[in-house]
C-alpha cells in the first residue's frame, strides 16, 4: 500500500485498497489498516462513501467462508478441516473447520461446541528416565498456530483441561469434556500418523546424545524452566568470545582460569563417574566474582538477566529440582550473602545434598514414591565470605574447592560484561563435539594422570579426584580448544586443597575444645565465683574437664562428643584410666571422672615433652 498522502478521491476507493486490507489475515492489522483508510477517506470527504465499501466487503467475506466450509465438509468429511502448515486427520463424527470443533448431539438433535478455534494433537512425546507419555497440541487463533506441550493426564481430564485457558486455548468447564473426547478420538483415530518422539525433562548426556544440541530427543521439561532450557543456545560470534576469553586467560590469574575449566568440567563428572562438587570463588566485594561467573556461564548460557544463573535466595528443594534438570550442566550460585534462612539453618545438608547427586524420597498424591531428582556436575558458587565458613562438618568441607579472589580480575569488567552479553553458548557445543571424538577411555586416561599428581597423603581423596577432573577439563581446552598453553599451574591448583587436620571433624574438635579452654582459665580455678568446668594442673599439660561440661562444649560447638572421644583414645590426646575413655581425678577433696585433655600438643601421651618443642640453639647438646 502507497502512503495515504499519495490517495486521492478516486484511488481511496479502489478495488485494490480494499483488496489489499481485507487479505490480511492479522485481524489488528487489518483494523488498523482500515481506521487510516477512514481516516484519509474523511480529510478526502468520501467516508460514507468508504464505509459503505467495508460493509459491501465484509458481506463478502462471510458468504465466502461459509462457502468453502460447506465445500471443503462436502469433500472431506470425517476430517479436520484446518487451513495451515497440518495435515487433514481423522476426526469420526466431529466437524472441525476454521470455525471451530463441533458435533451432533443425538439425544436432542441439536449442534453442541468442543472448542470455538482449531486444535489437534500433533505428536507424542515419551519420557526416556520415567516413560511417561506428554502430548504436543497445535492450535490457532488470530489466524496464528501455536504449539504447546503438556503432560497427557492434562488432556485426559475434564477437570485438569481448563487449566489451558491460560495458555489461550478456548476451554471451560462447560465444554471441557466435549473438548476431552474430541482429542482423545483425533488421538485414536490417527495412532499410526501421530509421531512419537523420545524426549527428556533433563539436560546434558541422555541416552547417548546431548541435550540441547542433538536433535534426536528432545526436551519437554516443566515450563516454569522453559526459560533456562531457552537461555542455553547459540548467540553471537565464537570468534569474538574466542578472543577476548584468550586475553583474560593470558592475564594469568589463576581465578580466571579455574573458574572456567570447573564451568567446562561439569559435562565429565558424569562420565569419569565421580561425584558432583563445588568450586567456590571467594574476595572482597567489587573484585570481579560476578563477572568470573558470567564468564563461566557464556561457556554454555546467556549470562545475563539470570536467565541462567540463580542464587542463593532458594529453597533446598528448588536447589534440586533446578540440579535435576541441569543434570551435567553446571550449576550458578550467585552471592552465598543471599542465602535464605531455610537453607542457613541446613547449609550442611544442602551442600552434602548438592554433592551427593540425588535428591531426597519422597511421596506423590497417591502415596506412591516419586521419581527422585539426581545428577551429576560441577556446582559454582560465590560470595565475600568462604562457603567453608557456613559449614563445620567435615564431610561437607571435603566437597568444595575454595578459590580466593585477592583482587580485582578484570581490568575493563564493563566491557567483558558487555562481549559476553552479545557472544555466547558456542563453545559449550564444541566442548561436547571434542568429548565425543575423544572417548571416555582417553578422557578418563588423562584424569587418572592428573589425579596421581595431585593426591597428596596429608589432602582428603574427594578433593583430589574433584580438582583432577576440573585440571582434566583445563587441558583438553587449552589443547583442542584455546591452543594457547596457559595451562593452570599445578601446584597453585594443589595449594587450594584442604588438608585431613582441616577437614577432620575430630581434629577440628579437638583444637575446638583447646581454645575455650585457653579462653576460659578461670573455669579450671576452684576459687573463682563462676561455673567450673574442671582443673588444670602444673605444669598445664593436660586439663581434666568434667564430662559434663566436655559434653556440652561437642554439643554447642556441632560435634560428637563419643565420636570425638573413640578418635581421642586411638590418637592419645586423652589419658584413660584402664577400659575407660575417663581418668579418675581428686577436686575439692572428691574423686572425678574427668575427660583428661592433652592441651600442650608437644607432649606425648605419657606426659614427657616433645625434644621438637624446644629450639635447637637451646638444646644442651648438638
Amino acid at each position: 500500500m502507497k502512503n495515504l498522502i499519495e490517495y486521492d478521491k478516486e484511488s481511496i476507493l479502489s478495488e485494490e485498497v480494499f483488496i489489499e486490507i481485507f487479505e490480511q489475515e492479522d485481524e489488528i492489522l487489518k483494523a488498523r489498516m482500515l481506521l487510516s483508510c477512514q481516516e484519509r477517506a474523511k480529510e478526502l470527504g468520501v467516508k460514507t462513501a468508504f464505509d459503505d465499501l467495508v460493509k459491501a466487503y465484509r458481506k463478502v467475506e462471510k458468504a465466502e467462508s461459509r462457502r468453502k466450509y460447506n465445500q471443503v465438509n462436502t469433500l472431506v468429511e470425517n476430517f479436520t478441516n484446518f487451513t495451515g502448515k497440518y495435515d487433514n486427520m481423522a476426526c469420526g463424527a466431529w466437524i472441525a473447520s476454521d470455525s471451530g470443533i463441533t458435533t451432533m448431539n443425538k439425544d436432542y438433535n441439536n449442534e453442541i461446541i468442543a472448542c470455538y478455534h482449531p486444535i489437534l494433537p500433533i505428536k507424542r512425546m515419551k519420557n526416556l528416565e520415567t516413560g511417561e507419555e506428554q502430548i504436543q497440541l497445535a492450535y490457532k487463533r488470530n489466524h496464528k498456530w501455536t504449539e504447546i506441550t503438556v503432560p497427557k493426564d492434562l488432556i485426559s481430564s475434564a477437570s485438569k483441561i481448563v487449566s489451558l485457558s491460560k495458555l489461550g486455548v478456548s476451554v471451560t468447564s462447560e465444554n471441557a469434556r466435549l473438548l476431552v473426547k474430541y482429542l482423545s478420538d483425533v488421538e485414536n483415530l490417527n495412532d499410526d500418523d501421530i509421531p512419537v518422539q523420545m524426549s527428556s525433562s533433563k539436560l546434558g548426556w541422555i541416552g547417548g546424545g546431548f541435550i540441547p544440541y542433538d536433535t534426536d530427543i528432545v526436551f519437554d521439561g516443566d515450563m516454569q524452566f522453559k526459560y533456562i532450557y531457552e537461555s542455553i543456545r547459540e548467540h553471537g560470534s565464537f570468534q569474538v568470545w574466542l578472543e577476548h576469553v584468550k586475553q583474560l586467560r593470558k592475564s594469568g590469574r589463576m581465578e580466571i582460569k579455574f573458574y572456567l575449566a570447573a564451568s567446562f568440567a561439569s559435562v565429565l563428572v558424569g562420565l569419569l563417574g565421580t561425584l558432583p562438587f563445588i568450586v567456590d570463588l571467594w574476595g572482597d566485594t567489587e573484585g570481579g566474582k560476578s563477572v568470573d561467573m558470567m564468564l563461566a556461564t557464556s561457556v554454555w548460557a546467556n549470562p545475563a538477566d539470570n536467565a541462567y544463573i540463580a542464587d542463593f535466595k532458594t529453597t533446598d528443594v528448588q536447589l534440586e529440582v533446578r540440579s535435576d534438570l541441569l543434570n551435567n550442566l553446571p550449576l550458578m550460585l550467585d552471592d552465598s550473602s543471599k542465602v535464605s534462612s531455610r537453607i542457613r539453618e541446613n547449609f550442611e545438608g544442602v551442600v552434602y545434598d548438592l554433592c551427593s547427586g540425588k535428591g531426597k524420597s519422597r511421596s506423590n498424591k497417591e502415596l506412591g514414591i516419586r521419581k527422585e531428582s539426581r545428577w551429576k556436575n560441577a556446582i559454582l558458587t560465590n560470595g565475600e565470605r568462604p562457603l567453608n565458613s557456613y559449614v563445620t562438618q567435615g564431610g561437607a568441607i571435603n566437597r568444595i574447592i575454595e578459590v580466593e579472589c585477592e583482587e580485582k580480575l578484570f581490568e575493563d569488567p564493563q566491557y567483558t560484561v558487555e562481549l559476553l552479553k552479545k557472544n555466547y553458548g558456542h563453545a559449550g557445543k564444541r566442548f561436547v563435539k571434542i568429548i565425543k571424538e575423544m572417548g571416555v577411555d582417553e578422557i578418563r586416561k588423562i584424569q587418572q594422570e592428573i589425579q596421581a599428581e595431585v593426591y597428596k597423603d596429608d589432602v582428603m581423596q574427594k578433593q583430589s579426584i574433584s580438582l583432577s577432573v576440573v585440571l582434566t577439563a583445563d587441558r583438553i581446552i587449552t589443547e583442542r580448544l584455546f591452543h594457547d598453553e596457559e595451562y593452570i599451574d599445578l601446584e597453585s591448583a594443589k595449594a587450594m586443597l584442604a588438608s585431613q587436620a582441616e577437614v577432620s571433624e575430630h581434629e577440628r574438635c579437638y583444637h575446638y575444645l583447646i581454645d575455650k579452654i585457653n579462653m576460659n582459665k578461670q573455669r579450671f580455678s576452684v576459687d573463682a565465683n563462676v561455673e567450673q568446668w574442671g582443673i588444670i594442673e602444673q605444669p598445664g599439660d593436660y586439663a581434666f574437664l568434667f564430662v559434663q561440661a566436655a559434653k556440652d562444649l561437642c554439643t554447642q560447638g556441632g560435634f560428637s562428643y563419643k565420636a570425638f572421644l573413640n578418635w581421642a583414645d586411638r590418637q592419645g590426646v586423652i589419658q584413660v584410666d584402664k577400659d575407660r575413655q575417663t581418668k579418675t581425678k581428686k577436686i575439692n577433696g572428691k574423686s572425678v571422672r574427668c575427660i583428661c585433655l592433652k592441651i600442650n600438643e608437644n607432649v606425648d601421651k605419657d606426659g614427657f615433652e616433645s625434644a621438637d618443642a624446644y629450639d635447637q640453639e637451646d638444646l644442651p647438646f648438638k
